[in-house]
């Protein structure tokens, strides 16, 4: 793994930018792991997720392991932002799951003291939807995104799938499917390339983006992926897909208790679209 991520370091930079010294004073009042999700909520009252990285966790099946694997527990309450924001560049997958939940949240409070630069945010848009699949004669997906995959199947797309676990894909999704490690027989080929935000998580992200040709449409969803979209842009996505937090304490009640998107969605949390003007 890449210790430095120049993308998340970017993307931290251009948070600290637009909030200044204010980020000095801004402490986690709560920290969540779900099942599917985990979160934070900042001092200020802004809320951020990251998806929950159960499978990167092998530690998770034993607890003296689990243990060593999150030895914070019990003190992540009132630790200072810029602790989670340092646990970006940590080898710790779990620290880092909350500091990507950090990260997003105050990109919360970034685009609230200052509007989009060159960019444009639609609150309440997926961003499949935002996506016409007919225009593009050649797609990847990343992941087992199965709302892109039904829409792909449905319109007779070319595609495959790019996934790790193909246990995660249906009957019906298989005849798709790919190994994750033959990215490079297929990300240079699509003119879409729909990626899944947990590849920000691992580390996976960067390389993919490498591969891709250069006039490509490239989205980047999932709750990761609700940060600035600087560093993104600048690497040849042309699209974010996240999630915005509006009742942080609610939202987080939830994911303790093992919800998903169908339990927030439109009561504390919305989709959010980030798109390249």
């Amino acid at each position: 793994m890449n210790s430095e991520r120049p993308l998340l370091r970017e993307s931290v930079s251009a948070v600290e930018a637009r909030l200044g010294e204010e980020v000095d004073d801004i402490v986690v009042e709560r920290a969540v792991f779900g099942l599917f999700f985990s979160g934070v909520k900042l001092s200020t009252g802004h809320g951020g997720l990251c998806f929950t990285p159960i499978k990167e966790m092998p530690e998770a099946v034993c607890c003296p392991s689990s243990a060593r694997a999150m030895p914070l527990s019990g003190r992540l309450r009132g630790r200072p932002v810029r602790k989670y924001l340092d646990d970006l560049f940590c080898k710790n997958i779990l620290r880092r799951t909350l500091g990507i939940a950090a990260l997003n949240a105050l990109s919360m409070a970034a685009w609230e003291k200052a509007g989009p630069e060159g960019y444009e945010i639609l609150t309440g848009a997926d961003a499949f939807d935002e996506l016409d699949v007919s225009r593009y004669p050649k797609i990847v997906v990343v992941g087992a995104l199965i709302p892109m995959l039904k829409k792909l199947i449905a319109a007779g797309a070319d595609f495959r799938v790019l996934e790790q676990d193909p246990r995660t894909l249906k009957e019906r999704e298989m005849p798709y499917y790919a190994p994750a490690d033959q990215a490079e027989r297929y990300v240079p080929e699509a003119d879409l390339l729909v990626i899944t935000g947990v590849t920000i998580l691992n580390d996976s992200l960067p390389g993919l983006l490498a591969m891709a040709k250069a006039d490509a449409e490239i989205l980047v969803t999932g709750p990761t992926a609700s940060m600035l979209p600087q560093a993104f842009f600048a690497r040849g996505v042309t699209m974010l897909g996240g999630i915005q937090v509006t009742k942080a304490d609610e939202l987080l009640d939830i994911i303790s208790e093992g919800g998903s998107g169908y339990h927030f969605f439109g009561k504390y949390a919305e989709r959010t679209v980030v798109r390249k003007k």
